[in-house]
């Protein structure tokens, strides 16, 4: 799921970028040109997929509906072609979240788009969002309520400038919601009313914390929010802006209509009439149980914020590193000791990384990050402290991180130290075991060599590896030195052996094979 960087990307940044979103309704593809430093955006192209509505009864996606996103898809693919690896994110939101059958249509999609697909969790995804969001309106001053209604999933984001300080998706979108309320098309008052009364139910548990936060401004930013405004307008209700006022005339007007296929009337859009009243009843859910006034509308939204990300990537303005130290900070993590076992494992990994074809941009993050934290889960108790930290790894809201990005770090932390069995893998994709598995023996040399915990700077290894093989040449006498790194290092060759992997040992005066 990785691809190799090329060394010419390294020393120049791409001027080409491209986000797509696979959202619950539609898939959306935005293309870009970075010029000195800012986006300017070159082409958008979107399709309704409806990848949402095409879950069974078991959560599982469909054979046809695979069929047409795989369609859509390989239409994005070829304004792709040709573009570095770390220029495009592609990323798949609700509806892939709980699919049950997620990873095999992923595997697919890859081999489609030649780039990696990587699902995000539900706060990520709001927090790209209002990054989107926030980077389309004007720099002010004050707090902004965004809300985004996708097909499955709703996201409301409180934030001042570029920083999100409330972050929430909830399991509500325009697709699920129409399917349930308004399935056979008909509009009458007890089916809005029901639908409106469920999404201020969901709001619940957010209510009381974002009325107490407070907003100067809130913002809309999904398909729905757009074709209320537009509706709005047409009726001449407002000119576009949404407000309480106007949202409950419109109720009154779509209770009046009796049916779905009579909302092109209002100036509903085709491909949009059969969901639109499920994004209104949980915008009106909003708007009552958020206490919120009036409403506008911004075209940003989560490809924006993809593209943003990138470019922060490029500038070394990684937020996924922020997020790092505060887990660091938050869990009272050793920094030093992490830092020279990283220093450790990076200096091994350096001479393999070829070899192993484990020579990506991503491939380095993972076992960084994957050595800063290895003990994070001490916090919690020194007993199997390795399974603590994968939990928390796996389970928390980790701004920046992809939940694949999340799960290799957690596989990386579980598999650090003790047994190397092939239990750490259960539930990764067959063919990312063995990218995890080598990226997995470097931390736990990393931290062999480090055990001792002087800050010691590593020593001058030569490694040579191959498929299930690798020999550590160590500089003359410095074994000898460190009778605890030897025997760190022979337990080390006992567990890796029972996963049919030889480790040697290899000094000036003698081989211990």
């Amino acid at each position: 799921m990785t691809a190799e960087p090329n060394a010419e990307n390294v020393s120049a940044p791409p001027d080409m970028l491209a986000a797509i979103d696979m959202g619950s309704n539609s898939f959306h593809m935005v293309v870009a040109r970075l010029v000195h430093g800012e986006i300017r955006t070159l082409e958008k192209m979107g399709e309704k997929v409806q990848l949402g509505a095409g879950l069974d009864a078991q959560n599982r996606l469909t054979d046809e509906v695979q069929e047409r996103a795989l369609a859509c898809l390989s239409r994005f693919a070829q304004r792709l072609q040709g573009m570095p690896p770390e220029a495009v994110q592609i990323v798949g939101t609700n509806a892939l979240r709980i699919a049950r059958n997620a990873n095999e249509f992923l595997s697919r999609a890859e081999d489609v788009l030649g780039y990696p697909v990587e699902v995000i969790a539900g706060r990520e995804e709001a927090r790209l969002i209002y990054l989107g969001v926030a980077h389309t309106l004007s720099d002010d001053t004050g707090r902004r309520l965004v809300i985004d209604i996708g097909g499955g999933s709703t996201e409301f984001v409180i934030g001042q400038r570029f920083e999100p300080e409330a972050l929430e998706s909830m399991h509500m979108g325009c697709v699920s919601f129409s399917n349930r309320y308004f399935q056979d098309g008909k509009i009458s008052r007890r089916s809005l009313d029901n639908a409106i009364t469920h999404a201020e139910q969901e709001l619940q548990s957010i209510r009381r914390q974002y009325r107490a936060m407070g907003w100067q401004s809130a913002v809309g930013s999904s398909g729905s929010v757009k074709a209320i405004g537009q509706v709005l307008a047409t009726l001449k209700i407002t000119d576009g802006t949404i407000t309480l006022e106007a949202m409950q005339e419109l109720r009154k007007r779509l209770v009046s209509m009796g049916h779905v296929e009579r909302l092109g009337e209002l100036g509903v859009r085709p491909d949009r009439q059969s969901i639109f009243l499920g994004g209104f009843a949980i915008l009106m859910g909003a708007f009552q149980s958020l206490g919120i006034e009036t409403m506008s509308f911004a075209d940003g939204a989560l490809r924006e914020g993809l593209l943003y990300g990138i470019v922060g990537r490029i500038r070394h303005e990684d937020v996924r590193e922020r997020t790092i130290s505060a887990l660091q900070e938050r869990y009272h993590v050793d920094q030093l000791h992490g830092a020279a076992v990283e220093a450790s494992a990076v200096a091994a990994w350096a001479q393999v990384a070829e070899t192993w074809k484990i020579n990506s941009f991503s491939d380095e993050d993972t076992l960084r990050w994957a050595c800063k934290l290895h003990e994070i889960g001490l916090t919690i108790s020194h007993s199997q402290y390795h399974k603590h930290g994968a939990y928390l790894l796996q389970y928390s809201d980790l701004p920046g991180f992809t939940q694949q990005f999340q799960w290799d770090l957690a596989a990386l932390v579980r598999g650090h130290r003790r047994k190397f069995t092939a239990a750490i893998w259960a539930g990764a994709l067959v063919e990312e075991v063995p990218r995890l598995r080598y990226l997995c023996i470097l931390v736990r040399l990393g931290v062999l060599l480090q055990h001792a915990r002087n800050l010691e700077e590593p020593p001058e290894l030569t490694l040579e590896a191959s498929a299930n093989k690798l020999s550590i040449r160590f500089p003359e006498g410095w074994l000898e030195q460190r009778p605890l790194t030897l025997a760190d290092l022979e337990n080390e060759r006992d567990y890796l052996l029972r996963q049919d992997f030889s480790l040697d040992i290899i000094t000036e005066q003698k081989i211990t094979e």
